[in-house]
C-alpha cells in the first residue's frame, strides 16, 4: 500500500441511534477520502456491554447506507484489517499492552493500568484548530478537594486498562489507528482535548500518529447544545418524515463547511470535489431544521415524476397517482402528501374557517356561485378547457371578471383557500362530486335568513 494512501474512518458506539453529529463525522471522512481516492473504514466500538444493542448496530448501518455513505471497509463488507467490531480485537489490545509493559511505559495502579505520560509537552498541528500544545504532565495535575476545601495534587498519568481488565477508549481507539493504518482522523472538537493523549500513545507504541482535524460542534439555532429529543437529532426521524437521503448529506455538509460561495444545493459529487481542509470552517455550526426542509423541498420539486412518485408511494398508500403528483411542487417532505391530498380525496373535509371569512369578506353573492354550480353541472365534458368555459359564462352573465369566482370555486370545491393546482384538483374530484360539494358548502357560507 502506498504510504500517501490516504485511508479515514468513522468510529460509532452501537448505544443508541445515530445523531447528527455522528452522521456528519462519517460525511466528512467519507467525502474526504472520497476526495483523494483514498479508503473509508467503518468500525464499531462495541465494548460497552451494558449499552450496546443490536438494533443500535443494524440502526447505524441502516442510516449511513440511507445517507449513501458506503464503506470501503468494516462489518459486512470486510477487509484486510478486521476484525471491524472491537469486541473481537482483545487479542490485540493485549498484545500491544504487553509491548508497552515490557518497555515500562505503562504500571499497576489498585488493579487498573496507567500510561505514564511524558515529562515534555505534546505539539501538534490540528488540520482546522491550528497547532496546538499540551503538557500531560501538568494536565490535570490539581482538582479541587471538597472535603479539605483545598486544591491537592492529582495523578496525570491516565488509566487505559481498568481493573475488570475492559480497555479504556484512549488506548484501543490508537490501536485500532495504527492496526487499520489510519492517516487522517476527522471528528468533533469535543475530542480536542484527547489529542495529546492520543498522540503520546501512537509515539509510546513507535507508530506515526494521523493527522487530525477537529470540526467545529454543531449547535441548536440558538446555541444550546443539542439534546437527542430535539426534533431532527436522530437519522431516523428524517426517515420517518419523509426527507430525501441527498437533501440531508446536502445539509449535514454545509454544517461546518462551506463551497466558498452562496450555493446551498449541492450534489454530493460537487461536494466531494471540493471538499478539502480549506473549506471547513472553525466556528461551530448552528443547526437550522427550517432550513433543512426548506432544501429537502428543493430536492423533491427537481425530482422527475416517476421517481417523486416512487418516493411519495409509501406516504400516500392508496391515493391515486394523479393526486398524489399534484403535491410535488407543494411539499417539502412527503408527510404532508397526506394533508395536501385530504380536501381532494375526502368529500367531507371540513370548510375552514379562514377560508370562508375570505369569500364572505369579498360579498359574493350566493347566487352567482349557485349558477357557477349549475353550469358546471352542465359541462360536457369535466376537462379543464370545458371548466374555465362554465366560469367564463359565470362571470359573463353576473359582470364580474373570471378571476373572482377562482378563490369561491376552490374554497367551496376544497374547503380549503389553498391547495393544489385547481383545474387539474377539479378534475380528479369529478364532476358530480365538485358540484355536490359547492352546493353543500354555499349553503353553509350563506346560510337562508329566518323568514
Amino acid at each position: 500500500m502506498p504510504l500517501n494512501k490516504v485511508r479515514t474512518r468513522f468510529a460509532p458506539s452501537p448505544t443508541g441511534y445515530l445523531h447528527v453529529g455522528g452522521a456528519r463525522t462519517a460525511l466528512f471522512n467519507f467525502l474526504f477520502a472520497r476526495r483523494n481516492q483514498g479508503t473509508f473504514v467503518l468500525r464499531v466500538e462495541d465494548t460497552d456491554e451494558a449499552r450496546n444493542t443490536s438494533d443500535a448496530h443494524d440502526a447505524i448501518l441502516d442510516g449511513m447506507r440511507w445517507l449513501g455513505i458506503q464503506w470501503d471497509e468494516g462489518p459486512v463488507v470486510g477487509g484486510e484489517y478486521g476484525p471491524y467490531l472491537q469486541s473481537q480485537r482483545s487479542g490485540l489490545y493485549n498484545d500491544f499492552l504487553s509491548k508497552l509493559k515490557a518497555e515500562g511505559k505503562v504500571y499497576e495502579d489498585d488493579g487498573a493500568i496507567r500510561f505514564r505520560v511524558p515529562q515534555s509537552g505534546i505539539c501538534f498541528t490540528d488540520q482546522i484548530c491550528g497547532p496546538q500544545d499540551n503538557n500531560l504532565s501538568q494536565l490535570g495535575a490539581r482538582a479541587w478537594d471538597n472535603e479539605e476545601g483545598k486544591e491537592v495534587e492529582t495523578n496525570p498519568d491516565f488509566i487505559i486498562r481498568r481493573p475488570d481488565g475492559s480497555f479504556l477508549f484512549h488506548f484501543v481507539n490508537v490501536v485500532d489507528d495504527i492496526g487499520m493504518k489510519i492517516t487522517h482522523v476527522l471528528r468533533g472538537e469535543d475530542h480536542l482535548s484527547n489529542t495529546a493523549k492520543h498522540i503520546a500513545l501512537f509515539e509510546a507504541l513507535g507508530a506515526a500518529p494521523p493527522l487530525f482535524a477537529h470540526i467545529p460542534l454543531i449547535l441548536n439555532n440558538d446555541g444550546s447544545k443539542m439534546s437527542k429529543r430535539d426534533a431532527g437529532a436522530g437519522l431516523q426521524w428524517y426517515q420517518d418524515e419523509g426527507f430525501l437521503p441527498e437533501a440531508v448529506s446536502n445539509y449535514l455538509a454545509l454544517l461546518g463547511w462551506s463551497p466558498k460561495d452562496d450555493r446551498e444545493k449541492l450534489g454530493i459529487e460537487e461536494i466531494t470535489r471540493l471538499f478539502d481542509f480549506d473549506h471547513l470552517n472553525r466556528s461551530n455550526a448552528r443547526f437550522d431544521l427550517e432550513k433543512c426542509t426548506w432544501l429537502n423541498g428543493q430536492y423533491i420539486a427537481a425530482l422527475p415524476p416517476e421517481k417523486f412518485l416512487l418516493h411519495a408511494q409509501p406516504f400516500a398508500t392508496g391515493a391515486p397517482p394523479l393526486a398524489v403528483a399534484l403535491t410535488q411542487s407543494r411539499i417539502q417532505r412527503f408527510t404532508e402528501i397526506t394533508e395536501w391530498l385530504a380536501p381532494i380525496l375526502d368529500d367531507g373535509h371540513p370548510l375552514e374557517e379562514e377560508a370562508a371569512c375570505k369569500v364572505t369578506a369579498k360579498h359574493h353573492e350566493p347566487s352567482t356561485l349557485l349558477d357557477l354550480s349549475t353550469r358546471l353541472a352542465e359541462a360536457d365534458s369535466w376537462q379543464e378547457t370545458e371548466i374555465k368555459l362554465a366560469i367564463n359564462d359565470t362571470a359573463q352573465q353576473h359582470q364580474v371578471k373570471p378571476g373572482t369566482l377562482m378563490l369561491p370555486l376552490r374554497v367551496t370545491a376544497t374547503g380549503t383557500a389553498q391547495g393544489t393546482d385547481l383545474m387539474p384538483t377539479l378534475e380528479i374530484i369529478g364532476k358530480e362530486a365538485t358540484v355536490e360539494r359547492m352546493r353543500r358548502r354555499i349553503a353553509k357560507l350563506f346560510p337562508t335568513e329566518p323568514r
